[in-house]
């Protein structure tokens, strides 16, 4: 068979053929392993007269095609333009000698990402078209060639291979590391392939640096793009034939995690960048798109850290600069996890702290607490502590959590600080450290109240502390005794925390349940109770210690609805959070308490209910304007004391029972009866249900027959 011709070529062109017998052609990088997938995919693309390979450098573009060549057994012949570019016509007439009048043959260009004539590629194209069957062209390219792509597609003239396709598999980057060596645990693999992400030269740059470290485990920890022998591959191979403008450009949008034109022009103070990024994206310069409008890219993860480095050795000064703009950038733009990471990354502590504790209402209310605390905890004490806004931002979080002891002494701290910098105005961070002061009420329910009212007039219309501010109101009303103002408080905070703070409009739920059970409106109570912990848990609220209460009040309004099974469930998730709250707000957890006593009463659940009744009284009596919340504990303490006691023939009644089986037979009803006996409605309820279950019964009148068989009516009359 005739040697393909390499007369038309100019000087510095190797265009050499292979059939099965013939020389292999010019192969790298060694150690790649072979991928027969990807062989067996070109194999059965034989009805395509172009094939494509784009993909950046390492992807192992040449060796493919030499495996290709290997198991083919067409003929091959090879023009490396990695010497430079040919001219068209010439090309051509070399072609057509080659491949025209011959056995099917596969001619392959490789480095095409090297030419620079627009002509070369139009020649390409219509040599396709033209192929005889059997032969093709095989373009191996870096960047993206300048041929009508989308037509040959269209007309089914062409076969791709791409970045993602010749990336390797999980099992293609375990081959290759046991070739150089490495055995990789599973988990171990996992991570170096989201590392490298298939890249086959950073999956063998990989093997090369793990292989000349004694600890495997411990360089696998450390191996990043920043790595020396990653480094410099990467250096020869990209960046030192970008142009200085591209490597600049990639250099300060490193800092970034996505790259979009808007958000590059904002981070480098200039216009241009969605040019730019599309420039680089035609070029595979590692930069990886993620839609297919070609708008927003990501850095390949081992290239991301390898200009992070760079950065910060070549212009470290800069960096910070960066990433400020990035995060007002995203602030803008409504993405305020982007805005707190980038801030904290520029290590300006002032504009962190703004951003935590405007924002740490809605993190908190949409089930956020655990990432607000994340980025606090970058922080250390001091700088929390003399930074008022970041302190602020972490007694909320800790507020959230049931933590009173850490919350008081980021309000400690944050009080400290205004005292000797005040922030000079209304509105501002001041307002919020007296509003989480004013939470713990150190000073009596009707302080709070008034330091609420005091947060509401100077907070502006829908803000997350004017919402928090009406719930503290409407408490302090509530609990001593002003219950009109308390509903019209809670009302509104229910209303404006709706959408920036569901945690809060919760609590304010729960309360204004509490206010119907006292007017005995337990229908209204069992809706409002419900919508309260259908918020806490579609806000992913439900392991917040914070809304023991929501669930103590929902077991409450369940229990006495007869709902036993919801109420008991409730009961237990009440209790779990409540033995969370350390050294809480009193209020807070006095009435949680209170309402566990009475939810277990309810329940018959008298160990229970006297778990619970001891820390309530103790909380109550520090709070001793809260005549409200005191009424509650007295009734509770008397239905508790009601159902002990003993009665004839072995049957344990109370003296409260006692009381109440006597109005059974009459035609009294239970509100009639609690004015008799001067008790209220529901504590002549939880009688009731007590008698009904001692006596093995399950209506009034059926109570009555087995109290009268039991001997329990003798002598007794109707008062």
């Amino acid at each position: 068979m005739e040697p393909a011709s390499t007369a038309a070529l100019p000087a510095g062109h190797r265009f050499r053929r292979r059939d099965t017998a013939g020389r292999r052609p010019p192969t790298r990088p060694r150690g790649l392993v072979g991928r027969k997938r990807l062989v067996r995919r070109l194999s059965e693309a034989r009805d395509a007269p172009l094939v494509l390979l784009v993909a950046p450098a390492g992807y192992g573009k040449t060796t493919l095609l030499s495996e290709w060549a290997a198991c083919d057994g067409r003929r091959f012949a090879w023009i490396d333009l990695a010497a430079g570019d040919i001219d068209p016509d010439r090309l051509v007439a070399a072609v057509k000698r080659t491949v025209h009048g011959q056995a099917p043959t596969v001619l392959v260009v490789d480095n095409a990402h090297l030419v620079s004539a627009p002509k070369t590629f139009t020649a390409l194209d219509e040599l396709a078209r033209s192929m005889p069957a059997g032969s093709q062209i095989a373009l191996a390219s870096r960047s993206e060639p300048e041929l009508p792509v989308g037509s040959l597609r269209a007309d089914r003239m062409i076969f791709e291979l791409r970045t993602g396709d010749m990336a390797m598999t999980r099992s293609e980057a375990g081959a290759l590391l046991a070739a150089a060596g490495i055995r990789l645990a599973s988990d171990e693999l996992d991570t170096l392939m989201r590392r490298t992400e298939g890249w086959p030269a950073g999956l063998y740059l990989a093997a090369l640096s793990l292989r000349a470290q004694p600890n495997v485990d411990s360089a696998l920890s450390r191996f990043a793009g920043d790595d020396q022998v990653v480094a410099d591959y990467l250096r020869d191979e990209l960046l030192a034939r970008l142009a200085p403008d591209q490597f600049t450009f990639l250099l300060r949008t490193s800092v970034l995690d996505t790259l979009s034109g808007p958000l590059c022009d904002a981070v480098l103070d200039k216009g241009g960048s969605a040019r730019m990024l599309g420039a680089l994206a035609r070029s595979n310069a590692l930069l990886v798109s993620l839609d297919r409008g070609g708008t927003a890219y990501r850095h390949h993860p081992l290239f991301g850290e390898m200009l992070r480095a760079e950065l910060r050795r070549l212009d470290p000064k800069r960096e910070p600069q960066l990433h400020a703009r990035a995060s007002t950038w995203y602030e803008d733009h409504g993405d305020l996890d982007s805005a707190i990471e980038h801030a904290l990354a520029a290590g300006d502590h002032e504009q962190s702290g703004e951003l935590l504790w405007r924002h740490a209402s809605s993190y908190i209310g949409h089930g956020g607490n655990e990432a607000l605390r994340g980025w606090l905890d970058q922080f250390s004490e001091d700088q929390l502590a003399h930074v008022p806004t970041l302190a602020v931002a972490a007694a909320t979080s800790r507020l959230a959590a049931g933590d009173g002891d850490q919350a008081r002494h980021w309000v400690s701290a944050v009080t400290r600080t205004l005292a000797r910098h005040p922030s000079g105005g209304p509105c501002t961070v001041d307002v919020a450290a007296q509003l989480l002061q004013a939470a713990v009420a150190d000073d009596g329910l009707a302080q709070m109240g008034r330091d609420a009212a005091h947060a509401c007039s100077v907070s502006p219309e829908g803000g997350d502390t004017r919402s928090f501010a009406h719930l503290l109101a409407g408490v302090a009303h509530h609990l001593t005794g002003e219950g009109q103002r308390a509903r019209a408080a809670l009302d509104e905070g229910a209303r404006s925390s709706a959408v920036t703070a569901p945690h809060v409009q919760a609590l304010c739920l729960a309360q204004l349940a509490l206010l119907e059970m006292d007017e005995e409106d337990w229908d209204a109570a069992t809706t409002l109770s419900e919508r309260a912990r259908s918020r806490v848990e579609g806000c992913g609220l439900a392991d917040y210690p914070i809304v023991a209460l929501v669930y103590a009040v929902s077991a409450l309004a369940h229990a006495h609805g007869g709902r036993v099974e919801q109420a008991h469930r409730d009961l237990r998730t009440a209790s779990r959070l409540a033995t969370r709250l350390v050294d809480f707000l009193p209020w807070h957890e006095a009435e949680t308490r209170v309402a566990l006593v009475r939810a277990s009463l309810s329940l018959s659940d008298i160990t229970g209910a006297r778990s619970w009744l001891a820390g309530a009284t103790r909380l109550v009596r520090r709070i001793p304007d809260a005549t409200v919340l005191r009424a509650w504990l007295t009734e509770t303490c008397s239905q508790l004391e009601a159902a002990t006691g003993s009665a004839g023939d072995g049957l344990t009644l109370t003296a409260a029972e006692l009381r109440v089986l006597r109005m059974l037979p009459t035609h009294l009803s239970f509100p009639a009866i609690a004015k008799q006996l001067f008790v209220s409605t529901n504590t002549v309820k939880t009688h009731v249900r007590a008698l009904y279950r001692k006596l093995d019964a399950s209506s009034r009148s059926e109570a009555v027959s087995h109290a009268a068989a039991a001997g329990l009516l003798d002598g007794l009359r109707a008062a």
